[in-house]
């Protein structure tokens, strides 16, 4: 058996080799321009963050309390002013990345970021990035109105201020990342020209202010230790201190909204119900049922947090619901 070997190895190998030279060596497929476009779109796509585009909802706050959302021309707005707050946070994020490129190289998971990854060059990334920056404000300035594109350019302004030094100082911080939130519930009110409520910007600004202090408490407490794992800044704040942050804010964010219902419950109404103030049960519960995240750490982004958590998710729907009954004096 072990003499026969090699002599059969030979004879497979023989007529083997006889073919391989006859036929010529398959030359290497150089990638189509056609399917390197499509990488570069996807790359910049992704880096847009369409999963942080939902965020962006809150533009329908301010008519939706008017009970301003059922006409073609509020759809048409607020669909117009949806894009164009879209088209400003994507430049941002965009920049971003271009500029914290070689850091997020050595970064575990950052790291597998489209231009980090080199799938989208940095001068691109700067360039898309910065015409979104300029044009969502010029397009919302002819489209919308001059108070629209004010808000904009200034949202597109503190978030670059942001990421270039603001992300690094304590306490501003967690401000531009609230006023972010809260000028997107503004931003649908400018458009339509409905006057913003003193307790809706109470109750937003705050609700916005619990949500990022319990997402930063939450990075805090996961990280334990481990400074290289989030941002740095993270270790500049005590655990304590963000808790008391995201108590402060849930408890002002309930006492804006029992205010502003109570004042209007002195309003005669000819609905089946006080709805408004019915909406109090809904939205405390909703905290509560909130704050039991922040409290074990795990509360992250608040979009993912109401979509994975069944009874949250229904409890804003009833919450919904009566205010909805409450604006159609149902």
């Amino acid at each position: 058996m072990s003499e026969t070997a090699p002599l059969t190895s030979a004879a497979r190998t023989g007529p083997a080799a006889l073919r391989e030279q006859r036929t010529p060596p398959r030359q290497a497929v150089p990638p189509s321009r056609e399917g390197g476009i499509r990488t570069l779109l996807k790359g910049l796509l992704r880096t847009a963050r369409p999963k942080q585009w939902v965020k962006n909802v809150l533009v329908v706050a301010a008519p939706a309390a008017a009970g301003r959302l059922f006409s073609i021309h509020a759809a048409t707005q607020l669909a117009l002013v949806f894009a164009l707050f879209t088209a400003c946070a994507a430049a941002v994020y965009l920049i971003n990345d271009a500029r914290d490129a070689e850091a997020d190289r050595a970064h575990p998971t950052k790291r597998r970021r489209p231009v980090a990854a080199g799938e989208v060059p940095v001068p691109v990334t700067y360039a898309v990035g910065g015409a979104l920056a300029v044009l969502a404000p010029a397009a919302a300035a002819w489209l919308t109105s001059p108070a629209v594109a004010g808000l904009l350019t200034a949202y597109t302004c503190m978030q670059l201020a942001y990421c270039v030094s603001l992300k690094h100082v304590l306490v501003v911080d967690l401000a531009v990342v609230t006023t972010g939130f809260l000028m997107r519930a503004m931003v649908g009110g400018l458009a339509l020209g409905i006057p913003l409520s003193r307790w809706f910007l109470i109750t937003t600004g705050f609700g916005a202010l619990f949500m990022v202090s319990a997402k930063r408490y939450s990075e805090a407490v996961q990280m334990a230790g481990n400074a290289g794992a989030t941002r740095a800044l993270l270790t500049e704040y005590t655990t304590g201190y963000l808790r008391f942050v995201w108590q402060l804010a849930a408890g002002v964010a309930v006492l804006g909204y029992c205010l502003w219902a109570m004042e209007e419950g002195g309003v005669p109404h000819s609905g089946v119900l006080p709805w408004r103030q019915l909406s109090m049960i809904a939205f405390i519960l909703a905290i509560l049922r909130y704050a039991v995240f922040a409290d074990r750490g795990t509360a992250g982004e608040p979009e993912d947090v109401v979509l994975r958590d069944r009874a949250l998710a229904l409890i804003g729907v009833v919450w919904l619901a009566m205010y909805g009954l409450a604006v159609a004096n149902w």
